[in-house]
């Protein structure tokens, strides 16, 4: 199994408040972590990589292949809330009234099984073949605005997708003292990907695209051409991305 990943300023924006990690962890082991940080005068940036930094160390420190399944769950889960505390925290010295906060995807593959963990709308999709056809499957859900809105059948998916509060996201690390986290697992077969992406991607592209992308290059080339895909389509906004390939 191999990891990749990449991020990317954009086009449009000043400042890349993303941050992302990836490592291999061992032969049959590999994590990421990858946070879209909101909040002006680099709050943002601050809040993504003190995420990034705190759930990357508890990987670090604690996985090993021998662990169940829901010892990697809670592991994965207390790293997040160790983030939203060191984020948090952080936020309540700014003046009063400062947004600081970040969403995260974070992901353990292990031995053929992804355990990940998300809050916001930065997303993880299984990419697979079945039946010889090349299949794309949202696997978190967005914490968002618009996704409610879908929920509640207000809005299509289409519209959604020009929504003037698009970006408008409903749960974040260090919005609250504490907060809540969606915990996913899914088997990954041979030839399986997992890919993990901020907004940047997902909000200004379309899912069919990035199944063409990730199943037209090599794993290695995926990453840097999911980017430019992105910034083709405007780079209006920071781009992150991470690549299982199993």
């Amino acid at each position: 199994m191999k990891i990749f990943s990449m991020t990317d300023i954009g086009l449009l924006r000043e400042e890349n408040q993303d941050s992302v990690w990836s490592e291999a962890l061992s032969e049959h082991s590999c994590a990421a972590v990858l946070c879209d940080g909101m909040g002006g005068e680099a709050h943002g940036g601050l809040a993504s990589q003190l995420a990034v930094d705190v759930i990357s160390r508890r990987i670090r420190e604690n996985f090993t292949e021998y662990m169940s399944r829901n010892t990697v769950r809670n592991l994965l889960i207390t790293a997040v809330s160790a983030a939203n505390s060191i984020v948090y925290d952080a936020a309540q010295k700014e003046p009063a009234g400062t947004v600081m906060g970040t969403t995260c995807v974070a992901a353990i593959v292990s031995n053929g099984r992804a355990h990940i963990v998300n809050v916001g709308d930065s997303r993880g999709y299984r990419l697979f073949t079945s039946d010889d056809s090349e299949c794309i499957q949202q696997i978190t859900k967005d914490h968002s605005h618009v996704r409610d809105l879908i929920d509640r059948g207000e809005i299509t998916e289409e519209q959604a997708k020009i929504h003037p509060e698009r970006n408008k996201i409903t749960r974040a690390i260090g919005a609250e003292s504490d907060v809540t986290t969606d915990y996913f697992e899914v088997d990954l077969a041979p030839g399986d990907m997992l890919l993990l992406c901020s907004d940047g991607l997902s909000s200004y592209g379309d899912d069919m695209d990035i199944l063409d992308i990730c199943f037209e290059n090599k794993p290695e080339d995926i990453c840097g051409r999911l980017v430019d895909y992105a910034n083709d389509n405007g780079g209006h906004d920071n781009i992150s991305v991470a690549l299982f390939a199993v």
